[in-house]
C-alpha cells in the first residue's frame, strides 16, 4: 500500500467514526451507545493524528500505526454489535483501515 492510499483510508475512517458518533447521539437509548461514541472518538483522533503525521513525513510511524490498529479493532468490535446502519458502516471502515495499516506496516518488516 502506498502512503497516499493509506492517508486517504485513515481520513475516511476518521470521517466514518465522527459520523457514527454523531448519529449515535440521536438513537433512542443513548446510554447503550456510550461505549460506541467513546470508541468512535478515540479512533477518529488516532486516525487523524496518524494521517496528519504521514502527510508531514514524520519519521518512524510504526508504533502509532499499531495504536491506530488497536483503536480501529476496538471500534469495529463495538460498532458491529449495533444494528444501526451508521455503526455497520463505521465498523466496515475501521476494518478497511486495519487492513491498510497492517499492509503498510508489512512493507517495512
Amino acid at each position: 500500500m502506498n502512503i497516499d492510499a493509506l492517508i486517504t483510508t485513515l481520513y475516511s475512517c476518521r470521517k466514518a467514526c465522527l459520523f457514527c458518533a454523531d448519529a449515535c447521539l440521536d438513537e433512542e437509548d443513548i446510554a447503550d451507545m456510550s461505549t460506541c461514541i467513546r470508541l468512535d472518538h478515540h479512533c477518529a483522533i488516532l486516525c487523524a493524528t496518524t494521517a496528519d503525521l504521514l502527510v508531514q513525513s514524520y519519521g518512524n510511524i510504526d508504533e502509532l500505526l499499531k495504536l491506530c490498529i488497536e483503536a480501529c479493532k476496538a471500534c469495529a468490535d463495538v460498532c458491529s454489535q449495533h444494528k444501526h446502519d451508521h455503526c455497520q458502516k463505521c465498523a466496515a471502515s475501521c476494518r478497511e483501515c486495519i487492513t491498510a495499516c497492517e499492509n503498510y506496516l508489512s512493507r517495512s518488516a
